[in-house]
């Protein structure tokens, strides 16, 4: 990996752009191009008969890489943390698999070789098959599958022996909305080498959204802010009762019990009450009256 990104470099390839393409950091880089003279004139070390060339890779490799990128896939879809560590072990022991059981494969020259699943394999690999890293976060990655799905059908269940319509069922979700900060990456013209930094702002609020499951009712929204009585509602003498979402404020703009409770009571409540009257649908289900 360093002989070719010396080589890259002598091309003319610039060094932002090498960090990017093997996926390490700027002073690896510049680390290695500074010593570039060493590294040309290294010999392979003792005991190792020769450098892997990606040109020349086994059928055992390639299959194992196949098998690897379908494991990775399963891993993916039943919500499994793959790590790099991981990767490399499960490599090693499909490519040791598939040396016993494919035929001849033992009496190979080239298969002779140990494979390492060195980290400039994985690097290539990943670009091979487009593998990347992302963060788990969110409600999503803890979520328990499982009993969401369980929950679901005994919802379902529960609304048919009850009786209820669609526009009698209703869900409410909190969302958390940062509604000051900027994006923190942006495209500027290829003139520009940077653009000055600028610190992220973190005034948060939190907001309740409901609705019916026909769609036809969605009720007033809850707003939770840090401050009861911003400076700019008092400079625009903004009446927070005629705002179109429900107003409550504590210091961490968080949905407390307490906040939850007033909302149901006076929004969610007489919102249903008034809605299911003019629909003439019942305010209870059938096995209550």
């Amino acid at each position: 990996m360093k002989q070719e990104i010396i080589r890259r470099s002598e091309c003319g390839v610039k060094q932002c752009d090498l960090v990017k393409e093997f996926g390490l950091n700027k002073t690896t880089i510049f680390t290695i191009l500074t010593n570039k003279d060493a590294i040309k004139s290294a010999k392979v070390a003792k005991g190792v008969s020769k450098l892997f060339n990606e040109k020349h890779r086994s059928s055992i490799h390639e299959e194992m890489e196949r098998l690897l990128a379908i494991w990775i896939k399963d891993r993916q879809v039943k919500g499994d943390v793959t790590t790099q560590d991981i990767i490399c072990h499960k490599a090693k022991i499909i490519y040791e698999d598939l040396k016993k059981n494919i035929p001849g494969s033992s009496s190979n020259q080239d298969n002779k070789e140990d494979f390492k699943a060195s980290r400039g394999w994985f690097f290539r690999f990943k670009k091979r098959y487009g593998i990347h890293s992302v963060n788990m976060h969110g409600e999503a990655g803890s979520a328990d599958k499982k009993e969401a799905e369980k929950f679901s059908i005994n919802f379902q269940k529960f609304i048919m022996d009850e009786g209820y319509c669609p526009q009698q069922v209703f869900n409410a979700d909190e969302t958390g909305l940062f509604w000051k900060r900027m994006p923190s990456r942006t495209f500027i013209t290829k003139e520009e080498k940077k653009l000055p930094g600028h610190k992220a702002m973190k005034d948060r609020l939190t907001l309740m959204i409901s609705s019916n499951a026909s769609g036809d009712l969605k009720i007033k929204p809850l707003l939770v802010y840090h401050s009861e009585n911003p400076r700019i509602l008092k400079k625009n003498n903004v009446i927070k009762s005629k705002l179109p979402v429900h107003w409550k404020s504590n210091q961490k703009a968080w949905v407390t019990q307490v906040i939850f409770n007033e909302w149901i009571l006076e929004t969610f409540a007489p919102a249903v009450k008034k809605f299911l009257l003019e629909k003439e649908l019942p305010l209870k289900s059938p096995s209550d009256t």
